[in-house]
């Protein structure tokens, strides 16, 4: 299986502006904006879907406290929508879990 393009960005083979990134997971903008601000919160392992972690995985939870940090610390006002596509037929169109941070208000900062 060849990497996907995260993986590649990741590993510095595409070019992205990595926005900020913990030991689990990284932030690009998303280059297709759906909002004021669309970012991607990225799992740094590749997986390709929710259903495909372990039960006992604390990405979703550490995906979550990012997107508060950034909202909190980058954002003109925390207000903010997180999503997460599963599948094809749910919009997902990359094979590698990601969650897409979308708000209308713009990024004031980098943390």
């Amino acid at each position: 299986m060849s990497d996907s393009i995260f993986t590649k960005i990741l590993k510095g083979e595409i070019p992205s502006d990595i926005i900020i990134q913990t030991d689990d997971l990284f932030v690009i903008k998303d280059i297709n904006p759906k909002a004021k601000t669309h970012l991607l919160i990225i799992t740094k392992e590749e997986i390709p879907t929710l259903n495909d972690l372990p039960s006992n995985s604390d990405i979703p939870s550490k995906a979550v406290e990012l997107a508060k940090r950034i909202a909190n610390e980058m954002l003109e006002k925390p207000e903010y929508k997180l999503q997460i596509n599963v599948g094809k037929n749910a919009g997902q169109e990359v094979f590698h879990i990601h969650f897409h941070f979308l708000s209308k208000f713009k990024l004031k900062s980098t943390v």
